[in-house]
């Protein structure tokens, strides 16, 4: 008959990959869907999603991190309090979009249209806005540090400490 310690060898030896395996697809998050349609709470983690138009949608509380939406249309969308960490919005049309308590660390908005949009409370810690343009936008409690400014429009822009508006011709700094 089987000992205790023949079923405890048995089990070490035949089991032990299977139920790793088994353990390790339990805990994997779910991955992202890229066909998802836009909607709150969207997870589109490393999706492609360049070109494409998304103007007006509530993407509130989406994942976007590491996603690309070079020149895509999201004029007046809502990203409140999306993980948009290491987003690529290049060239994007970002016009009045709310970015208010977004994560946007790491992220690209090289050349990206962002007229009035509103970033108060996000986290653009190190992102890159190389001539984007922020005309009248809200950067009220922003946090910028390590972000590139340069050649950045900021005419008419709330600056972070949610009083000072930039002058007219500010470019990579609020004057």
């Amino acid at each position: 008959m089987f000992g205790l310690c023949s079923i405890s060898d048995w089990v070490s030896r035949h089991l032990r990959l299977p139920l790793a395996l088994l353990a390790a697809l339990l805990v994997q998050p779910a991955l992202a869907a890229c066909t998802d349609p836009p909607a709150p709470r969207v997870d589109w983690r490393r999706c492609l999603l360049d070109g494409r138009n998304f103007a007006g949608a509530d993407l509130s509380r989406a994942v976007l991190r590491d996603a690309s939406l070079q020149r895509a249309q999201l004029a007046g969308a809502r990203l409140a309090e999306i993980d948009g960490f290491n987003a690529r919005f290049v060239s994007a049309d970002l016009a009045g979009v709310d970015f208010t308590g977004a994560s946007l660390r790491d992220s690209d908005f090289t050349r990206a249209a962002l007229r009035e949009a509103r970033f108060v409370g996000a986290d653009l810690r190190r992102a890159r806005l190389f001539r984007a343009d922020l005309s009248g936008a809200d950067l009220t409690g922003a946090q910028l540090a390590g972000a590139d400014l340069t050649d950045t429009m900021l005419d008419g822009a709330r600056w972070t400490d949610g009083e000072r508006i930039c002058a007219a011709g500010s470019l990579g700094s609020c004057q």
